[in-house]
């Protein structure tokens, strides 16, 4: 049963070994998410217990909504999630270095069949989502089960992602679709006519 969870195939995810394993992950989840942002030290030591990964620098706001609490995602390295994450989080979610996720944010990993019959048996499946390093998901995307997008990508707020996103693009819309490649103009402008000013820009090295 745990191997049909993580490999595509038509699952229960009322199979009691299942719950007892997700009902202590939940159980995390609910204690993280009753700390004052002050409690960083607690906030990091349950973090690190929550999730499959988590690199350095992380921080996600409360409240922090999660199928699995974390357990099935893995976050690289200074990765920041805004109020109301939520990580449908069955299966496997990749998150790469540097992104930001907005407020309102849900990645899905799960989904049921069309067929009636099917899901009045609650019969379900998983598809893990991968999410390249640099990325932006504006306020309130969603990305659902199976999507990669590649790094660098924007994703324009209320998007909803339903198949692949390739790199270095701002795309919107639902189905969110490419607008535009990343291209020399963003190195001008940071939001419409807003030009950089890059004499006051410090960039971190490495």
């Amino acid at each position: 049963m745990a191997s049909a969870q993580h490999n595509g195939e038509l699952y229960l995810p009322t199979d009691p070994e299942i719950l007892k394993e997700q009902n202590y992950y939940l159980n995390l989840l609910y204690d993280f998410n009753q700390l004052r942002p002050s409690d960083s030290d607690q906030r990091q030591r349950l973090m690190e217990q929550l999730f499959g990964d988590l690199g350095e620098g992380c921080y996600i706001e409360s409240p922090f909504h999660a199928n699995w609490g974390g357990h099935h995602v893995h976050f690289g390295n200074y990765i920041y999630a805004n109020f109301n994450f939520t990580a449908v989080d069955d299966t496997h979610i990749y998150v790469g270095d540097h992104t930001m996720i907005g407020p309102n944010v849900t990645i899905a990993t799960a989904g049921h069949p069309v067929l009636p019959a099917l899901r009045e048996q609650e019969y379900q499946y998983n598809l893990p989502v991968h999410i390249g390093s640099n990325c932006w998901l504006g306020a309130g995307v969603i990305v659902l089960p199976g999507v990669t997008i590649g790094e660098n990508t924007v994703v324009g707020a209320g998007s909803v992602v339903t198949k692949d996103l390739p790199a270095n693009v701002v795309a919107v819309g639902n189905p969110c679709k490419v607008m535009r490649p990343i291209s020399e103009k963003d190195q001008q402008y940071y939001y419409r006519q807003r030009q950089i000013e890059w004499s006051k820009i410090q960039l971190k090295k490495g």
